[in-house]
């Protein structure tokens, strides 16, 4: 692989799919607002060997309030995963507490997202803030592919 190509034309895709879990008799408990999004990576700094890493906002997040105590957890499937992509709840209405940023790493267990969501007041909601980033050692999507990620959020008791 040139990487000089590398350097000026580095392009990594991530299409990221939403899809909903609630359990434990929350039914219909998250929508997802947003719909399906593409992160493309196109400019790096060479000099350090790691390209700019993007970030998308335009997802949130709406839930319902519970009669105990919930939290929400994280997971992601990409078979075949490439690239970095993590995610962050911000700008959260009414009660629970953001967990620090999660790294979506295919196969891993679901992880902690959003804790303490009180059995008080109505409907929550948060933004979504992804981001994907790469490294030149990475590749580019032109190689290998892009990701395409699969991130389930289910609504558990805590």
């Amino acid at each position: 692989m040139d990487r000089s190509f590398l350097r000026i034309y580095h392009l990594l895709c991530v299409l990221v799919l939403v899809f909903l879990i609630a359990n434990e008799g929350f039914s219909q408990a998250i929508n997802i607002n947003g719909g399906n999004i593409t992160l493309t990576i196109t400019t790096g700094m060479p000099d350090v060997q790691q390209l700019t890493s993007v970030t998308n906002s335009t997802c949130t997040m709406q839930y319902r309030r519970q009669a105990r105590i919930s939290k929400i957890t994280v997971a992601a499937t990409c078979p075949g995963q490439s690239f970095n992509l993590s995610v962050v709840a911000t700008n959260i209405t009414i009660s629970g507490t953001a967990q620090p940023t999660v790294s979506l790493i295919s196969g891993n267990p679901a992880m902690d997202f959003i804790r303490d969501n009180s059995t008080a007041g109505a409907r929550r909601s948060c933004t979504l803030n992804y981001t994907a980033s790469a490294t030149f050692a990475q590749g580019c999507s032109t190689n290998v592919g892009n990701d395409v990620y699969t991130v389930t959020y289910t609504l558990v008791v805590q």
